[in-house]
Formats: C-alpha cells, sequence, structure tokens
C-alpha cells in the first residue's frame, strides 16, 4: 500500500486524466473494435466500449493460444528437416 500511495504522490498533478482524454481513447476504441466499429451511429457508453475492448483482446489472446497449440502439435508430428517443418518454424519467427 505504502509504494502505491509513493506513486501516486510522485505521478503529480500532470499526471490526471482529464475528461478529452478519456473521451478521445472511447472514440478511439470505438473506431478500432469491430463489434463497436457496426454500432458507430448509436450512442455507446463508456463502460459499454471497455468491456467490449476486453472482451475483444480476451478473445485474441483465446486465438492465439489456440494457433500455438496447433502449431506445437502439427511439428511435434512433422519430421524436423520437411518443408513442412520449415513453414511451421518460419510461422513462429
Amino acid at each position: 500500500m505504502s509504494s502505491r500511495r509513493s506513486r501516486s504522490r510522485q505521478s503529480g498533478a500532470s499526471a490526471e486524466i482529464t475528461d478529452a482524454q478519456i473521451t478521445d481513447l472511447v472514440s478511439k476504441l470505438q473506431q478500432l473494435i469491430p463489434e463497436l466499429r457496426a454500432r458507430r451511429s448509436d450512442k455507446v457508453s463508456s463502460s459499454k466500449v471497455l468491456q467490449e475492448t476486453c472482451n475483444y483482446i480476451k478473445n485474441l489472446h483465446r486465438e492465439v493460444d489456440d494457433l500455438s497449440d496447433r502449431l506445437s502439435q502439427l511439428l511435434a508430428n512433422t519430421d524436423s528437416n520437411s518443408a513442412q517443418a520449415a513453414i511451421i518454424r518460419s510461422l513462429l519467427m
């Protein structure tokens, strides 16, 4: 707890986030997230934008983990000197 307090004291007033910065961030997130881009004409709350952003990031992490597992399985079941193994290794680099 003390380190948290000292960090907040060190950051000072200049590190405070303004309403304009929050609005700008929410607007940029709304443009980036496909689920929110489709509803751009609708007024979406900031909390909804942040929740959708978190969901989108979680889904991306899940997809990356699944792809990593699939590549690992392919590599384990492939002759290490084959062309297929070389392609898989190049994808991992």
